[in-house]
């Protein structure tokens, strides 16, 4: 099959270069490069971070008012773990 691409012309000449350097066609280096982008899974197919998650959410519960009282429970946390300093 045969594609026709469009390409600027310092793009053109990058690509000329590299294939030349590796001592391959420009279509080999297309070739190359298509392969390596297809074998990447598209965002589309991949898992969704809530379906990844979905067996973890709620089977875990903490305190009810954590959200309310975070910096009360973070200031009793600190102080029971590395103890009152005095000023």
């Amino acid at each position: 099959m045969t594609v026709t691409v469009k390409l600027d012309s310092l793009l053109e000449e990058q690509l000329r270069r590299r294939a030349a350097a590796g001592g391959c066609t420009t279509s080999e280096v297309i070739r190359s490069a298509l392969q390596a982008y297809l074998a990447v899974p598209a965002a589309s197919d991949q898992p969704s971070p809530y379906s990844l998650g979905s067996g973890l959410f709620g089977r875990f519960q903490g305190a009810p008012e954590l959200a309310q009282d975070r910096k009360r429970l973070l200031a009793e946390d600190w102080g029971t773990t590395h103890g009152r300093r005095g000023r």
